[in-house]
């Protein structure tokens, strides 16, 4: 092994020459190059070998790589380039082969090699390389898509892209992203040729050369691919998918109204594609040619006039296909209109109706879910509609009566307009939901109580919330609980709650950071009291959280009445509970601390 290391590093000594000689390294650099790089070798020669040792080579090259440039550009020298450069990449190559070749199935380590031939080395090369990967990783639709976009984009070699999405649909023959873009490569290299063409007719110039027939032109291969797709791949969205790529290139006008009229032709049962169709009224002016500018309130009548022909299509959708899918894609049309920003209040007003009746008739048929009486009521509330806001969410839990969003719903409605029987409301809820999902009804049941009741009557209900909900759901609970005591009684209200919970695992760190805060608050901040809670808190996060030990050792420092003898027990204590990445972190924080940092 020992005679390998030194060949190759034998083999490193014309371009470290040339560095040195053309100035662009010192003597001392050099020397400390080769060791570094005997280093590097050992590790990559020797029996057991390790992923690591091999990155860490790479990237050690890559640097040296990177710095030769920027001091190239310093000195302004540019030559002798195949004595150094070309060396190194070479180098590189080889160990970028050596470790794909033993970890064949890292597929990062593949990437990283498709990296640095981009940047360093030539095309032919980088071809190499995808073909290896491929032939490797033939499983992996989205491999074969960035090979051949490479060709495409960075070769120009729309046959190199074509034999790799070919090849590659034979391994995956339903991938509807290998479609798409197989159908967007020939769709660009239709628009390449047909400038090309331009170009040659402005020049004036022999066209027998470069004579393609004019369904290549006009894009027959991409009409090839999309025929082929859709016989393997069904379902609108694709089909959808395939129509987006295509609007985008002017030229294919005729093979979009292909693709549109087969969309409607082939998924009229889909409400995706009378979703499409609909919205495509709004990029449809309502008279064709007029380009005349047009004042604010004439634009605010053209989108009207559109909205109503999109809904038009919606109000037909929903009759021939009355789903709840169907009226899903027509209540977020109308959700969507509605929050777009207009400053003409007759299209507001407009948008706002649409949008009721579209959710009242999608209830009358009974085909809401429950996500859209939701946004219903949200629709409502800010408005003032509580009457039929508090029949909506009546309806809503009728249907949906073990969902907690419903309840909670209709109880934003009773505190909005200010009802009077919120308790009974709820813990009529409580029969119906199982106690782990009720946590935001207590919340919000209690946070009501704060504003409308006495201090006794919210207590009582945080302490039953607090007997409820058990497991990691009551720690946001007692937070809420112990942030609403200080709130009505200060220190002395926080602590007796504290002391009240100190036992009913589990807690949050804030739980303990709160009390701690709170106490630091206070005109006669008690030490004895912040030992207290820093204790409570190491009691329960000791072995993961270092800042509280770290916070423990400065209050002990800083504090009037603190005893900074303490803080050398305290470290070993921390050093002993504290594991793994949270003790080196822990020795890192407390060195920086006795830096002065």
């Amino acid at each position: 092994m020992a005679e390998i290391i030194q060949e190759r590093i034998e083999d490193r000594i014309p371009e470290l020459e040339q560095l040195e000689r053309v100035g662009l390294f010192s003597r001392a650099e050099i020397k400390a190059i080769i060791k570094k790089a005997s280093d590097l070798e050992y590790k990559i020669q020797r029996r057991a070998l390790f992923k690591e040792d091999f990155i860490n080579y790479i990237q050690y090259e890559i640097n040296l790589l990177e710095l030769i440039q920027r001091r190239r550009t310093r000195i302004k020298y540019s030559f002798k380039k195949d004595e150094i450069e070309h060396s190194i990449v070479h180098r590189i190559q080889g160990v970028f082969r050596r470790a794909s070749a033993k970890w064949k199935d890292d597929v990062q380590l593949w990437l990283s090699y498709v990296v640095f031939c981009k940047k360093w080395a030539t095309k032919a090369q980088l071809s190499k390389v995808f073909s290896a990967m491929l032939a490797i990783h033939s499983n992996k639709p989205a491999l074969w898509i960035m090979a051949a976009k490479w060709e495409m984009e960075d070769r120009l070699s729309s046959e190199s892209a074509r034999q790799l999405f070919l090849r590659a649909l034979r391994f995956h023959p339903e991938c509807p992203k290998l479609y798409q873009e197989y159908f967007r490569m020939e769709l660009m290299h239709a628009e390449k040729l047909r400038k090309e063409k331009q170009e040659f007719e402005k020049a004036d110039m022999d066209m027998k050369e470069i004579d393609h027939s004019e369904e290549i032109l006009n894009g027959e291969l991409a009409r090839i691919i999309y025929k082929n797709s859709i016989s393997k791949i069904k379902g609108a969205e694709f089909h959808v998918s395939l129509l987006s790529i295509a609007q985008l290139f002017d030229f294919a006008k005729d093979l979009q109204k292909e693709i549109y009229d087969d969309l409607q032709a082939m998924h009229t049962d889909d409400p995706l594609t009378w979703d499409y169709v609909a919205r495509r009224e709004l990029e449809i002016q309502s008279q064709p040619g007029d380009e005349q500018p047009l004042t604010k309130q004439a634009k605010a009548v053209e989108v009207g006039r559109r909205e109503e022909r999109c809904c038009a299509v919606y109000e037909e959708a929903v009759k021939t296909l009355p789903t709840e899918g169907m009226w899903k894609c027509y209540i977020n049309f109308c959700l969507e209109r509605f929050s777009k920003k207009t400053s003409s209040a007759f299209l507001r007003g407009k948008r706002l109706e649409r949008t009721m009746i579209s959710f009242r008739k999608a209830h009358e048929l009974k085909l809401l879910s429950e996500s859209q009486y939701k946004q219903w009521i949200e629709l409502l509330l800010p408005r003032d509609f509580f009457t039929e806001a508090l029949e909506v969410s009546e309806a809503g839990i009728e249907l949906f009566k073990d969902s907690v969003t419903m309840w909670q719903m209709k109880l934003q409605v009773l505190i909005a307009s200010k009802r009077p029987d919120i308790a009974m409301f709820v813990e009529e809820a409580f029969v119906y939901l199982k106690p782990q999902v009720c946590l935001p009804l207590w919340i919000s049941w209690a946070e009501w109580s704060e504003g409308a009741q006495s201090h006794e009557d919210t207590e009582a209900i945080f302490k039953k919330a607090i007997l409820a909900i058990t497991g990691t759901s009551s720690v946001t609970l007692k937070d809420k609980y112990l942030d609403w005591a200080y709130r009505i009684g200060g220190n002395k209200k926080a602590r007796t709650v504290f002391k009240s919970l100190q036992e009913n695992r589990p807690f949050s760190v804030d739980f303990f950071r709160k009390m701690i805060q709170f106490e630091k608050e206070q005109e006669s901040c008690k030490m004895a009291n912040l030992r207290e809670y820093y204790e409570r808190a190491l009691r329960e996060f000791g072995s993961v959280d270092s800042d509280l030990w770290m916070d423990y050792i400065k209050e002990e420092l800083n504090h009037p009445l603190g005893r900074p003898e303490n803080c050398g027990q305290i470290y070993w204590r921390a050093m002993k509970m504290l594991q793994g990445e949270s003790a080196e972190l822990f020795v890192a924080k407390h060195a920086m601390h006795q830096a002065g940092h």
